[in-house]
């Protein structure tokens, strides 16, 4: 069944632009039960998500590699070429040559910004300029993007200008209409299932494209936001955009299907998403679980002073698994030689790997096997 989301207006500039209808839109909520049943299935998954890391070691670290994780997808979704690895090391202050890890970097400052952010501030369209001004501000463009600011002109998607784009969002003035029906709806929590209302929510963003440059990457940030506002997360720890990147040409698909009227085609995608996402995010957690009960009973095994100094570098480890002997030094105090003990010791027991064979004081090591659970 089609629900007419858009319309598509001739422009007087010669173009077609795609018009949202009043929104919501009537008939959005009349949702098959299939549908209704696969949206509680999601629910579900995502609640016992987040009841699984609530008993994790410790959650901060957990969520700063999901975060790290989703950053690097939704910045290769938008043309990045840099790797969770180039993140990871850059944000532990390793390496900072990469300049598309930078793209990573601010979506990690978005989303920091955007969790505390949320705790006292609604869902609203200045949470979202906030959102988007911490995202580009300093950071690097496609083109001028006015951070934290909607656009004052006529942006397009695909092509050289709006008579050849492949989608035209609504003009400035029917913009503004449309963001204020979306802000209406972000107040609006009672009108169907939180994890359908923030699938919604998304679609219907991205829809009105209302920034000159980020609206993809602030759009999937208001994902995990929009979960963990509505409350069916203690902690945000469920990011779709490496969903979002395996299947990144239907992701677009199904996107041009909502601005189409094909609401559902688009709902089903989201909530396979979620369901995909949270089953794989239950088996991380549970690696991890493993790995950390293993490598610890290693430490514990060690004379009491070498326990102390590992307990402390293994916690560390969780945060930032890629470290050098300069790192160790700053976690633990140690002399550049005690450092480089904890490192040898590490590696005699199966925790670090080195990651290059350069003989130099910047050498490189992993915690690989804890690290390739999120890569791989």
């Amino acid at each position: 069944m089609n629900i007419e989301i858009c319309k598509k207006v001739k422009q007087p500039q010669g173009f077609e632009a795609f018009i949202p209808n009043d929104f919501p839109v009537d008939g959005l909520f009349v949702i098959s039960q299939r549908l209704i049943n696969k949206a509680g299935k999601a629910e579900r998954l995502v609640g016992k998500l987040d009841g699984i890391t609530q008993i994790l070691p410790d959650i901060k670290f957990f969520l700063k590699m999901f975060s790290l994780k989703d950053a690097t997808s939704s910045a290769q979704i938008e043309g990045t070429q840099a790797t969770m690895v180039d993140a990871v090391e850059m944000d532990a202050g390793i390496d900072g040559k990469d300049s598309d890890a930078q793209d990573i970097i601010f979506y990690i400052k978005a989303l920091k910004y955007g969790i505390e952010r949320i705790k006292e501030f609604p869902l609203s369209l200045r949470f979202i300029r906030e959102l988007h001004s911490k995202l580009m501000k300093g950071a690097r463009a496609t083109h001028f993007s006015n951070p934290g600011e909607f656009r004052n002109s006529q942006n397009w998607i695909g092509g050289t200008s709006p008579a050849s784009a492949t989608f035209v969002p609504p003009p400035v003035h029917d913009m503004k209409k449309a963001l204020d029906d979306l802000e209406k709806f972000m107040y609006d929590q009672e009108s169907t299932l939180p994890i359908i209302h923030i699938a919604f929510l998304h679609a219907q963003f991205e829809t009105i494209h209302p920034f000159l440059d980020g609206n993809g990457r602030t759009g999937r940030l208001l994902i995990t936001l929009a979960l963990y506002r509505l409350k069916l997360l203690e902690n945000p720890v469920l990011f779709l955009s490496s969903y979002f990147k395996q299947h990144q040409k239907t992701y677009y698909s199904k996107l041009n299907s909502y601005h189409s009227g094909e609401v559902f085609e688009w709902l089903e995608f989201f909530l396979d998403g979620v369901i995909d996402t949270a089953n794989k995010s239950i088996a991380i957690a549970k690696k991890i679980k493993n790995i950390y009960k293993d490598d610890m009973l290693k430490i514990q095994a060690l004379a009491k002073r070498e326990s102390e100094s590992g307990v402390l570098v293994l916690s560390k480890l969780y945060g930032n698994p890629i470290v050098t002997t300069k790192v160790i030094m700053g976690w633990t105090g140690f002399t550049r030689s005690g450092a480089q003990k904890v490192i040898d010791r590490f590696m005699k027991i199966g925790i670090l790997e080195t990651r290059d064979e350069k003989e130099s004081y910047d050498k490189k090591y992993s915690y690989k096997k804890y690290l390739d659970v999120f890569i791989n």
